[in-house]
């Protein structure tokens, strides 16, 4: 949501081992050869880090040819995979889902291979139970393997933070916002102290801080029945003004979700933290090459995060119907989506596994992640995880996100609405793009 190197023979001759055990089923698709490989074709979206790993797959398996794409956002590869399912046709072998998109994935949930058919069964003891049954339809077909999921810690920029004589610690840093029993309302306090002493801005933008205050409630945009959970949530709106707070309190640098100003802001001081779900580390490493910037920006990672334990996101890998080498395809994902790739996955694009034995691995081995100051992220995420159980995802939940509050929050970010204003047009939005469409 970077790039692994490093195939090792050994591990390569392990993968395929392992590709034996995998369940088989269906017999719907012919081995290839050397000379004549199966092409499968994946479709991801950001920074998945999988790019050496096509490498060792295919380097393991001589009959399969590996052709992928990348979609920049997860909004838009939403968008092309729901365009391509009802034209029938066009859809990767392999598909990346997002979490926040998972419930409209289930409503068509047909269209999709049930891996029980290819072994998911034997391996369903990889995962964390309930990122398992995110990916099982209401029917218990299970129509995708779990890659990451998004425990969330503080980024800061230690730097900024000395300059604004504030403690750069990161253990310090964790402290400063009240460790467990850290809030938003301290977050907020803070970002006030931050202001004061140095005129700037205190977060990139308020998009990202609104998804995360929303993923902590029990129930967010929808109940854990299905149904709406916007108005009257009197908890909801009182998030929402005290994030309007925050904003015109200029604590938010506004900046272009996705875009950081093509990483230029996180080099230039615009901003000095940011809500950190594991996948986000490799966009910022990503964003700060762009700019020309290297290991020593100030960027650091806290074990802290107002509110207490969050999650943003996950992916899952399902195979459609429409798939020509359905079996084939089934083994690429679960074998991506095994705990040893998924290690390579996370020290490859920054994330955090959903496997339990990567999960332990990366605990146990802190190791140091130089594009943040050395934190030992992959442990510190470990300790973000604990508690985190994913919020219900109903079928139009980042629709909600983007095209609902996004416009909403726009609003309060150029100082066109107050806080009552931008949620009268979030619940006007709702109406007319969810309710009444």
């Amino acid at each position: 949501m970077k790039k692994f190197r490093n195939p090792a023979a050994a591990v390569a001759g392990a993968a395929a081992i392992a590709l034996l055990a995998v369940g088989c089923g269906g017999g719907d698709s012919e081995a290839g050869t050397a000379d004549n490989p199966i092409e499968l074709t994946v479709t991801t979206f950001g920074t998945f880090g999988y790019d050496e790993l096509y490498d060792e797959y295919e380097e393991a398996n001589p009959g399969i040819k590996i052709k992928d794409s990348n979609i920049d956002t997860g909004g838009n590869a939403r968008t092309d995979l729901f365009t391509k399912l009802a034209a029938g046709s066009g859809v990767s072998d392999v598909v990346a889902i997002e979490e926040g998109w998972l419930g409209a994935i289930m409503e068509v949930s047909d269209k999709f291979v049930d891996l029980n058919d290819y072994g998911a069964a034997d391996i369903k003891d990889n995962w964390l139970e309930w990122k398992f049954d995110q990916g099982t339809d209401p029917e218990g077909r299970v129509i995708g393997y779990g890659t990451d999921i998004g425990p969330q810690g503080l980024c800061f920029n230690g730097k900024l933070f000395e300059a604004a004589g504030l403690p750069s610690d990161r253990e310090a840093v964790a402290e400063l916002f009240g460790g467990d029993d850290a809030t938003w309302e301290r977050y907020f306090e803070v970002g006030n102290q931050y202001r004061e002493a140095t005129g700037k801005p205190f977060f990139d933008q308020a998009g990202f801080v609104w998804n995360s205050m929303v993923n902590q409630m029990d129930e967010g945009y929808y109940t854990k029945d299905g149904e709406l959970n916007i108005e009257g949530n009197e908890d909801m709106t009182a998030r929402f003004e005290q994030l309007a707070g925050a904003i015109d309190d200029g604590l938010s640098s506004n900046q272009k979700e996705w875009d950081w100003a093509n990483g230029q802001a996180f080099l230039d001081g615009s901003f000095a933290t940011m809500v950190c779900p594991g996948w986000m580390l490799g966009n910022i490493q990503g964003k700060v090459e762009s700019a020309g910037g290297g290991t020593d920006s100030g960027w650091d990672f806290a074990d802290v995060f107002p509110g207490g334990a969050s999650n943003w996101g996950g992916a899952f890998l399902s195979v459609p119907e429409t798939s020509e080498h359905k079996e084939e395809a089934a083994k690429l994902a679960a074998w991506l989506t095994a705990p040893e790739q998924q290690i390579k996955q996370s020290a490859a694009a920054g994330n955090f596994p959903s496997t339990l034995e990567a999960q332990e691995q990366l605990a146990s081995e802190a190791t140091p992640n130089e594009w943040f100051n050395g934190a030992p992220t992959g442990a510190i995420l470990a300790t973000r995880a604990e508690g985190v159980v994913a919020q219900f995802k109903g079928p139009d939940d980042s629709v909600i996100q983007e095209d609902v509050f996004g416009p909403a929050i726009d609003d309060l970010e150029t100082g066109s609405a107050d806080a009552d204003q931008a949620w009268s047009k979030a619940l006007k939005l709702l109406d007319d793009l969810v309710i009444n469409n």
